[in-house]
């Protein structure tokens, strides 16, 4: 099948109160530009640079009709670019981190984004990225301090803390991720009682090509999918 036929059969099987953010690593423009054309809705980048380039060289009208989400590591010396590219940041996985976009946007005021000419944002949408298996090799913060750090970025006016994100173990079964994943809806059941400034927990993303069923079987509402729309990377 194509790209816009696996996109589409993806999307009718699953509930339509799930995000499926394409997982675009690694694609090419054209492919970006089919699974868009075929009604995708939310794409993601783990490269700032990957992502400007892609964005940049859609029309602007292709690249405005779709939300970007950050889902790789952010790195302090690409907050400018990322800001200008990203409407989502679902990567945050220390204050250090989100203090330094809240730096950014309070130092400079808001931040023009350059597909909608026009349009200024001053509030950063950021999910908490959680190590949820305590890999070493993986990003993401402890489980045992994610409510704390809700907390202390409350404090920061220009990021609102929106949801959680994680990236289970890598296994070839995917009931493998069942266990990391009722953690995390565990923890997002806790999360989504803080109530405090600049905290509305409402999304869950967890779930990728292998998992993503799984993962809505236990509570995911956004999953990030690539190899099962656009196939294996090359």
């Amino acid at each position: 099948m194509s790209i816009a036929e696996d996109y589409v059969k993806i999307r009718n099987e699953i509930p339509e109160n799930v995000v499926i953010v394409i997982a675009a690593k690694t694609r090419t423009m054209k492919e970006i530009e089919e699974v868009i054309d075929a009604g995708a809705t939310d794409i993601g980048e783990n490269y700032v640079q990957e992502a400007e380039k892609i964005y940049k060289g859609l029309s602007p009208e292709k690249a405005k009709q779709v939300k970007w989400h950050m889902i790789g590591p952010l790195q302090k010396n690409k907050i400018n670019k990322a800001l200008g590219t990203f409407d989502v940041i679902q990567t945050i996985d220390s204050f250090e981190i989100a203090r330094a976009i809240d730096k950014r946007v309070s130092t400079h005021g808001v931040v023009l984004h350059p597909a909608e000419a026009g349009r200024v944002w001053e509030i950063v949408p950021v999910y908490i990225e959680v190590n949820i298996a305590g890999e070493k090799t993986k990003s993401g913060i402890a489980q045992e301090r994610v409510l704390e750090l809700i907390e202390l970025m409350s404090g920061l006016e220009n990021i609102k803390v929106e949801g959680l994100m994680t990236m289970e173990p890598y296994s070839e079964n995917p009931e493998d991720a069942r266990p990391y994943f009722k953690k995390m809806k565990e923890l997002f059941e806790k999360a989504k009682e803080i109530k405090m400034p600049n905290v509305d927990i409402k999304i869950l993303s967890m779930g990728m090509s292998n998992s993503y069923k799984v993962a809505i079987e236990e509570g995911s509402n956004m999953v990030r999918i690539g190899t099962a729309i656009f196939g294996p990377r090359n």
